[in-house]
């Protein structure tokens, strides 16, 4: 078949098959490619879309991106299922097989080196929101519509009053965020204890995320298959332990945090 090679991830043989309905990136659904001792995973692209200057383009295209990055998901997930594979970055191209079999022959003591590492790990996600003062505050009184009077008159404030109420509410946001931290901090080392690795990444930018809310903590853990279900109950459990924050999980993911590879 022409067309470049679309790789999505290298691992070791396996002997589950991945479902003969999964496609990937341009419909096209994904192949083995044996090398040694290690397996790529690749799809046939065509040129007019994935050669270096078209390429480029589509990156700056946010659907087109969008759309292949869910498709290059698709891929991991289905891998993620068989083994535990080691992602690589989006839109990684070779001109032929024997491109992509040069890279491996060229990284091949690395990757086996990061496999072994990831063998049998898979990847949490675990984010804490904490949700302003005054949106607790709004929430509080929507539904106790009943604590405060329909007619109160409105009082002129002074001066001094009105400094007294920003230090007060300027109180109030430092003790949220406080509180926040600190949940957060001993919500993270009691997942570390299940982990073998953590890594804190940088807040979401709640524009980009559009989640509600502070991002106060961001972090992944890699943990072993046997110890998952143990690390999602241990999260569940502390959903509730602090009003105002909201807790996150999401996976099992194949450990993009811990490949060592751009993804």
């Amino acid at each position: 078949m022409s067309g470049l090679r679309y790789v999505y991830a290298v691992c070791r043989p396996f002997g589950t098959p991945l479902s003969a309905q999964l496609t990937g990136v341009a419909g096209v659904p994904p192949k083995q490619l044996t090398h040694h001792g290690l397996v790529a995973v690749v799809g046939h692209v065509p040129e007019e879309d994935f050669a270096e200057g078209p390429l480029r383009a589509h990156l700056e295209d946010l659907d087109w991106l969008s759309a292949t990055a869910r498709a290059h998901q698709n891929v991991i997930d289905a891998l993620t299922v068989v083994t535990s594979p080691l992602p690589l970055r989006l839109a990684t191209v070779f001109l032929d097989d024997s491109g992509v079999r040069t890279m491996l022959e060229q990284r091949e003591d690395a990757f086996l080196r990061t496999l072994d590492r990831l063998d049998g790990r898979v990847e949490w996600g675990v984010k804490v929101y904490a949700e302003s003062p005054e949106a607790s505050e709004g929430t509080e009184s929507a539904e106790n519509p009943d604590s405060r009077p329909a007619t109160s008159p409105v009082k002129p404030v002074s001066g001094r009053d009105y400094l007294r109420q920003r230090r007060g509410q300027r109180r109030a946001h430092e003790e949220k965020w406080e509180q926040a931290e600190g949940f957060s901090r001993r919500l993270h080392e009691t997942l570390s204890g299940y982990a073998e690795e953590t890594r804190i990444h940088a807040p979401q930018n709640a524009a980009l995320s559009r989640a509600p809310g502070r991002n106060v903590l961001n972090a992944a853990y890699l943990v072993p298959r046997s110890e998952s279900e143990a690390f999602v109950e241990l999260v569940d459990h502390t959903k509730d332990d602090s009003p105002g924050l909201r807790v996150e999980l999401t996976g099992p993911w194949a450990a993009y945090s811990f490949s060592g590879e751009d993804s």
